[in-house]
């Protein structure tokens, strides 16, 4: 900082609303102020993010926020105060006001700094601007250490569905989920948040299940089972749960913290255990272990925006050549955002390059049978994302 002191942080944060308009040297600035302030000497050096395994699964990169969140944005034009009077470290760190201005400003700049990241076209100052990430989310786990009622952002969705279509009369599904911030000093765990395409998918889901081979009642057969990849906060399985009047639903995840966060929605979801209808498992799409409820196919499957690297296509067709159910009674549908930039870029062309269009079969394979395109929607998702690619995928 220019100033020999630490600056009030009401004073020293820039505007979220202009965070576009400020370099990465700027914004190292204001967090490196807000770490000489609240992190004690012992911590001055705030620890790097804990390895995970060499695994593909989770991408190390900058972690979805999972909606454009308008929260904690200030206007205020004020610029660093380069006043030098002498003062008590001890009385600013205390300050409750100043202390919960930091909280915001850091929860408002984890929720939409993928923008702020992304709009840099070299890798190293992305990867630079990435850091300065999981620094701010190191400092907010030391003010969650102070106040565990900031851990969690409990969010509640209402889908519509057809009138008449469900056995209860009731002519929506609410789902209530609990979306973890970026607290932890392992960001990569970014299944704890909810993620733009699975509401999209939900939606439509609820709203038409028979479009995609949900039924309601499967009176002459078992109970369709489903299975959703890459889970997350577990919209997708709740939902389909909700819905449907007989049905089996494995939900499954890589990271454990996710996983936790995971059986914490289902429970919440459904007042007593026989009445829920979920399984959470772990599965791991690189080194998948098919064994207990995975040991036997799915008559759907469903994913929501898992791919974050070239090898997660090759991984997740693998998983589901082994799991879904064989014949026209076996649907996979997969949704992936479209971002025209950033090192997410063009996921979805490496989908298309593992799935043949079912034109181009020669042999009994799995293959995109439709795509379709959906426009984002005001409020939902990232603000990165262009819209998003539906994929109806089976054998062909």
């Amino acid at each position: 900082m220019a100033s020999r002191h630490p600056v009030p942080p009401t004073s020293s944060l820039p505007p979220l609303a202009r965070l576009a308009t400020y370099s990465t040297a700027h914004i190292a600035e204001a967090i490196d102020n807000l770490r000489s302030i609240y992190c004690p000497q012992a911590l001055a050096t705030l620890p790097q993010p804990k390895a995970l395994p060499k695994h593909l699964v989770h991408d190390t990169s900058v972690p979805d926020s999972g909606y454009a969140s308008a929260e904690g944005e200030d206007d205020s034009d004020d610029e660093y105060d380069e006043d030098d009077t002498p003062f008590d470290i001890d009385v600013l760190r205390s300050d409750t006001f100043e202390r919960e201005f930091a909280i915001r400003w850091l929860t408002g700049f984890a929720g939409r700094s993928d923008v702020w990241v992304y709009s840099e076209t070299s890798d190293e100052e992305a990867d630079a601007r990435a850091a300065l990430v999981d620094s701010a989310a190191s400092i907010l786990s030391v003010f969650a250490g102070k106040d565990e009622d900031e851990e969690a952002l409990t969010r509640t969705f209402s889908f519509p569905t057809s009138p008449g279509l469900r056995a209860d009369s009731c002519c929506a599904v609410h789902v209530e989920l609990n979306d973890a911030p970026l607290l932890s000093d392992d960001h990569t765990s970014v299944g704890l948040q909810s993620w733009g395409s699975s509401i999209r998918l939900a939606e439509r889901m609820c709203l038409d299940p028979g479009a995609f081979a949900l039924s309601l009642v499967r009176s002459t057969e078992p109970s369709l089972r489903i299975l959703e990849l890459g889970a997350g906060t577990g919209l997708l399985s709740i939902a389909a749960a909700k819905l449907l009047a007989s049905v089996e639903v494995i939900a499954t995840d890589y990271h454990p913290s996710v996983l936790d966060n995971l059986r914490e929605n289902v429970s919440t979801n459904f007042s007593t255990p026989s009445a829920c209808p979920i399984d959470v498992l772990a599965l791991d799409w690189q080194n998948p272990v098919y064994e207990g409820a995975l040991a036997s196919r799915f008559d759907v499957i469903l994913a929501a925006d898992v791919v974050y690297h070239p090898e997660h296509a090759r991984w997740i067709k693998a998983c589901v050549e082994r799991l879904l159910t064989h014949g026209s009674h076996g649907v996979f549908w997969l949704i992936i955002p479209l971002r025209p930039t950033g090192r997410h870029a063009g996921m979805s062309d490496t989908v298309e390059a593992v799935f043949p269009r079912a034109s181009d079969v020669q042999r009994k394979e799995l293959a995109i049978l439709r795509v379709q395109e959906l426009t984002k929607q005001e409020g939902v998702g990232r603000a990165d994302e262009g819209g998003y690619k539906l994929y109806k995928i089976g054998w062909a």
